[in-house]
């Protein structure tokens, strides 16, 4: 009995996390105006998205890191929109390189913090090769979150993630996630614009940023 009780959580489980898609899909860029928080407190205008619903609130730990999430990016001056009824916010970064769209999500059933920062530019299909070395480069030894790239369409994006599976989601925790994503792709932005722009191999490119 024992062992059927377990077999049948780890199939939840597994079911959950076979639903939760947001865990790895594209982002759509769309014209509108949110707001974009800049380094020194002041605001500035960016894109949004248009993608598909996340897995509703249901447990009350993830109601409550749902909110705890959005008390925290209101207080350090984000600027969060949420969307719709996603367990999802928008918002934005606008470091030294370049203006980055940023999107924040609690995967609430899975007990998962997710935050991404998106480049503000797609890689052409002919620098995707050159592209994937470059990040797969920045990668190694990176200690919070990676690079990764669609191959489809070229979005390439930094991801930072956590799970806190029967804790609580603090505002340190989320802090700890959000800013060494964004200020990862502000240090590698200019390289990767060279990569895709310049012509610059992917090693020349990280050699000059790590150096």
């Amino acid at each position: 009995m024992c062992c059927v009780l377990i077999r049948i959580g780890f199939l939840r489980k597994l079911d959950l996390w076979s639903r939760s898609s947001i865990i790895r899909t594209g982002l759509r860029i769309s014209l509108q105006e949110p707001f974009t928080r800049h380094p020194t407190g002041t605001t500035q205008k960016k894109e949004t998205i248009t993608r598909m619903s996340s897995p509703d609130v249901e447990d009350n730990r993830g109601k409550r890191a749902f909110a705890t999430l959005g008390e925290y990016l209101e207080r350090d001056g984000w600027h969060p929109q949420r969307l719709g009824e996603d367990t999802r916010y928008r918002t934005g970064f606008l470091g030294e390189n370049g203006q980055m769209a940023c999107y924040a999500q609690v995967l609430a059933e899975l007990e998962q913090f997710l935050f991404y920062v998106l480049a503000p530019v797609k890689a052409p299909e002919d620098t995707r090769s050159a592209v994937a070395e470059f990040i797969t480069r920045a990668n190694y030894g990176l200690r919070i979150g990676n690079f990764e790239m669609d191959f489809a369409d070229g979005e390439v994006r930094y991801k930072s993630s956590l799970d806190f599976e029967d804790a609580m989601l603090t505002p340190e925790l989320i802090k700890g996630g959000i800013y060494p994503a964004v200020r990862t792709m502000d240090r590698y932005l200019p390289g990767l614009m060279r990569v895709i722009y310049g012509g610059q191999s992917a090693l020349e490119a990280i050699l000059e940023i790590e150096q």
